[in-house]
């Protein structure tokens, strides 16, 4: 598998980095989302945890896949960003407990 990012764009409003890519991967299955995040963190040298694939399309008759992502300036950001879908999809969402919850498990 080959990552080949093909631009990068800054958007200064929502303070993140978006990014289009296509993903080479000659007799291999369509890549798994955290193999694409895990090398689009390394090729620009940022945590995992920020980077947000928004969506992957392979390409009919091809072993390729192109895709667009957004790489925010920190975790915090995206998850306030992003909707609860796109942040399961990618493993970064986090359930948050109640009070009600909290106090239930807790006591007796």
């Amino acid at each position: 598998m080959e990552v080949e990012i093909i631009s990068k764009k800054e958007n200064p409003v929502i303070e993140r980095l978006e990014v289009n890519f296509k993903v080479s991967h000659p007799k291999e299955v369509t890549p798994k989302r955290k193999e694409v995040r895990d090398e689009i963190a390394a090729q620009l040298k940022v945590p995992k945890d920020r980077i947000v694939i928004d969506n992957m399309q392979p390409e009919f008759g091809k072993p390729e896949t192109l895709g667009y992502a957004k790489v925010y300036k920190n975790k915090n950001d995206a998850l306030k960003t992003e909707s609860e879908a796109v942040l399961k999809r990618n493993n970064l969402f986090e359930e948050k407990k109640e009070k009600g919850e909290e106090k239930k498990e807790g006591g007796k």
